[in-house]
């Protein structure tokens, strides 16, 4: 073969190349909005049904807070994924295996305001754009990603339009006093944040993230305005139905 046809070939075989790359399009698309970004959660792998029973571990939750955990293990709402239970009038998470089993519990800190309702697009929002009567923490049932924010810290998205998430308590400004927060006994200190569930570093890396990082879970976020039955249509049904027996 001379020279002139190698080179010949040479040049197609790259301009080929070329052509091929640009048809392919890239594995990962960037984020859609510029201050969050999505962790795809992974397919569930097949196993032998779940022994469901709920076991709060020796914590003491609050009614409202048992009352929703015995639903969603009694209903397998969550599937085969871990699931979290945020009690916001005692500012307090429970985080549980698949099985209805306590993995952990800790105080958070919640958003500044109280109320059961993000303002309509505020994720979309400067984050300095966003007023303290807005600063909520919504209710309702959530399918939670994991994920990362804008300063690409490891998140699990709770509402993604709302970029309501639960992370890593932040200890940026002091003045906050967000550590002493935490650690104080009563959670009338606890509503800090712009609407964000801020854990304590060791519970988010320690029983939040591993559970939640593979493939996401249910968060369950109980409201402290609105009558809990309004927020979780299903566990009314299951309310009425209990109802109806008793008396029946």
């Amino acid at each position: 073969m001379n020279a002139e046809l190698r080179d010949g070939l040479k040049q197609g075989f790259l301009l080929g190349a070329a052509v091929l790359v640009l048809a392919i399009p890239p594995r990962f698309a960037p984020p859609p909005a510029t201050h969050v970004a999505r962790i795809g959660a992974a397919a569930a792998p097949a196993h032998a049904v779940l022994q469901r029973r709920l076991d709060f571990a020796g914590q003491t939750p609050s009614p409202e807070a048992r009352e929703v955990a015995q639903w969603v293990v009694d209903s397998a709402d969550n599937g085969d994924r871990s699931f979290a239970i945020l009690d916001k009038r005692h500012a307090r998470v429970y985080v549980f295996e698949p099985s209805g089993l306590l993995a952990g519990a800790t105080p958070v800190l919640l958003g500044y305001a109280a109320g059961d309702d993000s303002v309509p697009g505020i994720g979309q929002r400067p984050i300095d754009q966003v007023r303290p009567e807005e600063r909520t923490t919504p209710a309702g049932r959530f399918v939670a990603e994991p994920g990362r924010n804008a300063l690409h810290e490891e998140v699990v998205w709770v509402d993604y339009a709302a970029a309501v998430s639960m992370h890593r308590v932040r200890l940026t400004n002091p003045a906050e006093h967000r550590a002493e927060r935490l650690a104080s006994p009563t959670e009338a200190d606890n509503r800090i944040s712009y609407g964000c569930i801020n854990m304590p570093v060791p519970f988010f890396e320690n029983v939040m993230w591993p559970r939640f990082r593979a493939q996401g879970g249910n968060v369950y976020v109980l409201p402290e305005v609105k009558p809990l039955a309004d927020v979780f249509p299903a566990l009314r049904e299951r309310l009425a139905r209990e109802a109806a027996k008793l008396a029946g």
